[in-house]
């Protein structure tokens, strides 16, 4: 897999790409990450990308050619046309599932914006999708790049251990996880759960199972809305969080 990433700043992505697991599986050939100066693709001497919006608007505004230019050179260089994805608060919230479907692609490119945001015009003519990582607005796309190519990357075969790294976790199966502990067996007066240190598999799982209706009952309700809950979860539920998460929902 393939991610061309068009930014202001690559030395910013290619910091956190080339270090920890990103690192060592970008380094064994897992996926692949090329990071664009996009000011490398503007015509103008100094080097300008951006310009004052046509509106009474502040701020300056990125725009198409060189954003175009960048697009066309990663079409020319990989011999395809990327998956193009703007990060932008008006995109549709990024979910494991997309993740998971995003993972089956084999070419993604991502654009980051800046300042005001880009030029809408380049945007009907070259994105396929914009994503965005939760309603709030940050100074430019780098960081919800990032946290994309991260929630991709790790689905990919080889990049974690075994697939329980990441199928055993929050919204995987739309639940959230349960608690985990790891030693010392008390700490500050606090026992790990009796039945994580029986050994007894099958009771593990059942415990497991049960931890995470309770978690999301109690954090994230809405999420049980989707969820096939059995008679037993439903009991679970409302014996262990009762009138709280009747309250949420």
């Amino acid at each position: 897999m393939r991610f061309d990433i068009a930014t202001l700043f690559p030395d910013m992505l290619e910091s956190y790409l080339s270090q920890s697991i990103m690192g060592r599986s970008r380094a064994k050939g897992l996926f692949e990450a090329e990071c664009h100066n996009i000011r490398d693709y503007t015509l103008d001497k100094h080097r300008r990308v951006d310009d004052t919006p046509y509106s009474e608007r502040q701020g300056m505004l990125m725009q198409c050619e060189p954003i175009y230019r960048c697009w066309q050179a990663i079409c020319n260089m990989t011999r395809s046309q990327p998956h193009v994805i703007y990060m932008s608060p008006q995109g549709r919230t990024l979910t494991q599932q997309r993740c998971r479907e995003l993972s089956q692609m084999e070419h993604i490119m991502i654009l980051c914006g800046h300042y005001e945001g880009v030029d809408q015009r380049i945007l009907d003519r070259i994105v396929d999708e914009e994503i965005s990582v939760g309603d709030y607005v940050l100074t430019g796309g780098e960081l919800p790049a990032l946290i994309l190519v991260d929630s991709v990357v790790r689905l990919l075969d080889g990049v974690l251990a075994e697939p329980d790294c990441f199928e055993d976790e929050s919204h995987w199966n739309g639940l959230l996880e349960y608690p985990q502990y790891t030693r010392p067996e008390v700490w500050e007066g606090e026992r790990v759960p009796e039945v994580l240190l029986s050994g007894h598999h099958a009771n593990i799982l059942k415990w497991r199972h049960q931890q995470a209706l309770i978690n999301t009952a109690k954090k994230r309700p809405e999420l049980l809305t989707d969820y096939p809950l059995s008679d037993e979860d439903l009991s679970i539920i409302t014996n262990s969080v009762g009138n709280f998460y009747n309250k949420k929902i």
